[in-house]
């Protein structure tokens, strides 16, 4: 009966070290599939929609842009950055892009026009604008793509094995 209790008392620790050995790299893949579709979205949003930047008011410098410039850089990004999250390229560099979007995103559309607390800014803490912003969608992406900058693209990726491609001709390199 012990040795059953010891067997069942020691599952967590062999599946964790199962998790940490066969499933730890494929982690970033689902922030990456789901930012690339959420990204995705709106660029083609924005690709077959009318440019409603004229309506805004950026923060410096991206406010000297025109208009018609910001919605094709923006737009721009939006359809190649989520191509490359999926296939896990350049993901470091095209998390830094889109969160520094997402920020632009934040200032211009979803942070309130006022507030006159942290009580009211709270508010704002919401998918839908009810006068006090929406910010909760921008933010929890800027945790997801803070996370893949941390982290990397993960081992299903072509990031992955351009690395293991450098790795190996390193190590070719330095045998001869």
């Amino acid at each position: 009966m012990s040795s059953k209790i010891n067997n069942l008392c020691a599952c967590p620790g062999k599946l964790s070290r199962w998790f940490d050995s066969n499933a730890q790299g494929l982690a970033p893949l689902f922030p990456r599939l789901l930012l690339a579709y959420e990204f995705g979205e709106a660029g083609l949003e924005k690709l077959n929609g009318d440019n409603w930047f004229a309506d805004l008011s950026f923060p410096f410098p991206l406010n000297l842009l025109p208009a018609d410039v910001s919605w094709t850089l923006a737009t721009g990004l939006e359809i190649i950055a989520p191509v490359a999250l999926v296939l896990g390229l350049a993901t470091r560099f095209f998390s830094v892009a889109l969160m520094l979007l997402t920020v632009v995103a934040i200032a211009a559309v979803h942070w309130p026009a006022e507030w006159h607390g942290l009580a009211e800014l709270w508010k704002g803490y919401a998918i839908t604008d009810q006068g006090y912003g929406n910010y909760k969608l921008p933010l929890m992406y800027l945790l997801m793509l803070s996370s893949l900058l941390l982290s990397g693209s993960g081992r299903l990726s072509v990031d992955f094995r351009l690395k293991s491609l450098s790795i190996a001709d390193k190590t070719s390199h330095n045998q001869r």
